[in-house]
C-alpha cells in the first residue's frame, strides 16, 4: 500500500511515521503535489501554529491539493484543526473541508488546565446528532476507549462529529465527511487503541 503523510512542517511527524512503520508500512514524508495525489492512502498530522501551518500550505499549493483528494485522508491534531473553516489561532482561514470553526479552550475553573494534555475517554454517539451509519475508522469499538490529547483548540460538536470527548466542554474527538476522516487525538501515541484506529482508517 502506498501511503503519503504530507509534509508541511508542522511539528513532529516522525511518531506518526514509526506507528505505520509498527503495522508494516513504509510511508512517504513528502510536500510534492503529484506523489501525494498517487497515493492509496494520505495522513496530515501536525503539531503547531495554525496561521503558519496555512501559510506554508498556500505557498505551495497544498490547501488546494488537500481539498481535491479523493482517496481516504485522514488529518491528525491541527490536521483536523485545518481541515475546518476558521481558527482563533491567529484569526486564521483554513481549508473548509468542515464548516465548522475552531475555538480556544477557556478554563471555567482553577483546575481547567490549557492546553488540554493527557488520556481521556471518547464517546462515539452523541445524543445530540443523528448518526445514518457508523464510522468505519471505529470499527471494533463501543466507545469509552481512551487516547491521547494535545491542544488548546478545539473543534465544536458538529454534523460531521463521529466523536466526542468532554474536556471543560464537550468537543469533537473525531470527525468524518466523504473521504475526509480527522482525530483531534494521536492515535500514534495511543497505544493498542490508537493502533486499531490507524488499522482501521488503512482498510477504508
Amino acid at each position: 500500500m502506498d501511503v503519503a503523510i504530507i509534509d508541511y512542517k508542522a511539528g513532529n511527524v516522525y511518531s506518526v511515521i514509526h506507528a505505520l512503520e509498527r503495522l508494516g508500512l513504509r510511508p512517504v514524508l513528502t510536500d510534492d503535489a503529484e506523489r501525494i495525489r498517487r497515493a492509496d492512502k494520505v495522513l496530515f498530522p501536525g503539531q503547531g501554529e495554525a496561521s503558519q501551518a496555512m501559510s506554508y500550505l498556500r505557498k505551495t499549493g497544498l490547501d488546494r491539493v488537500i481539498r481535491d483528494l479523493r482517496q481516504p485522508i485522514l488529518g491528525i491534531c491541527i490536521g483536523q484543526q485545518l481541515m475546518c473553516r476558521h481558527s482563533e489561532e491567529g484569526d486564521t482561514p483554513c481549508l473548509g473541508i468542515f464548516d465548522v470553526p475552531v475555538l480556544r479552550f477557556q478554563p471555567q475553573r482553577h483546575e481547567d488546565k490549557v492546553p488540554h494534555m493527557g488520556w481521556n475517554s471518547l464517546k462515539l454517539k452523541v445524543e445530540s446528532l443523528e448518526f445514518k451509519e457508523d464510522c468505519p475508522l471505529f470499527r471494533g469499538f463501543e466507545g469509552g476507549e481512551y487516547v491521547y490529547f494535545v491542544h488548546s483548540y478545539y473543534v465544536p460538536q458538529c454534523e460531521w462529529t463521529i466523536a466526542t470527548t468532554d474536556y471543560i466542554t464537550p468537543f469533537s474527538a473525531a470527525l468524518h465527511r466523504d473521504n475526509f476522516y480527522a482525530t483531534q487525538f494521536h492515535p500514534e501515541k495511543s497505544g493498542s487503541v490508537g493502533e486499531r484506529i490507524l488499522q482501521n482508517f488503512l482498510e477504508i
